[in-house]
């Protein structure tokens, strides 16, 4: 269930997403491995169970599962994704979002609440970071208005919608809102957790290819309050001033 104890979703009905299902978990569970599960799970801290398919062989899988069937709906995306959450095993969480990245073109902001739940729901870095970059980066760049629903996550208390918010913009390069960017980073710069300030971190390094100069000066004004994480991270790849 959601860690805020939302509601989820309503799954729309797609044909679509009840063959990709069918082909997914026959597929999948003939690959597991119970060894490797166990060393997987391990490794990403028990936050959900695995089949043990490796990602090379997995995406090889997902290929064939992919096999003739059409573009989907906004609908179809939806239903795939929710399903796929609603399954222990972390793979088929990985087939919903590398379904999403390929399709959320096709997609509007009405993927929004859908895209949250999966933040919200069995979180940790490995599924929040590829849906916020990948999936409501793309979303709020179609939709601008979708901008004050990130000012909503970057205040809330669920520190993977914060996370979410903090990165979504990793890939906008020169479009980047970077108003938006340092108000967010100011505003969960005293927060003690990892991620959060990794996040800062990260997400100031990455627009630093685009306006070092911004970002160096950003930190340097902001020096008091960004913990030594986010400022290493952020300044990692420039040069000394």
């Amino acid at each position: 269930m959601p860690s805020n104890g939302r509601r989820p979703p309503r799954v729309p009905d797609s044909a679509l997403a009840d063959t990709l299902l069918e082909r997914l978990t026959r597929t999948y569970a003939a690959a597991a491995d119970p060894v490797r599960a166990g060393a997987m799970t391990a490794y990403m801290k028990d936050v959900a169970p695995f089949l043990g398919i490796p990602t090379p062989e997995r995406r090889d899988l997902s290929k064939a599962v992919l096999r003739n069937t059409p573009e989907p709906s906004e609908a179809d995306c939806a239903a795939l994704a929710l399903r796929c959450w609603r399954l222990p095993e972390r793979e088929y969480h990985y087939f919903a979002v590398d379904y999403l990245r390929r399709h959320v073109s096709r997609c509007s902001s009405g993927l929004l609440p859908v895209v949250r739940h999966l933040i919200v729901t069995v979180p940790w870095w490995d599924t929040v970071d590829l849906l916020a970059a990948h999936a409501v980066g793309p979303l709020v760049a179609a939709d601008p208005e979708l901008a004050r629903v990130m000012d909503e996550w970057i205040e809330d208390e669920d520190l993977w919608l914060a996370r979410a918010a903090l990165l979504h913009q990793l890939r906008y390069r020169g479009a980047t809102d970077s108003g938006r960017l340092f108000a967010y980073c100011r505003r969960r710069a005293g927060d003690p957790d990892f991620f959060l300030r990794k996040a800062i971190g990260w997400s100031l390094r990455e627009y630093a290819k685009t306006d070092p100069h911004a970002v160096r000066a950003f930190v340097a004004s902001e020096s008091g309050t960004l913990s030594p994480l986010s400022v290493r991270e952020a300044l990692r790849n420039l040069p000394p001033s």
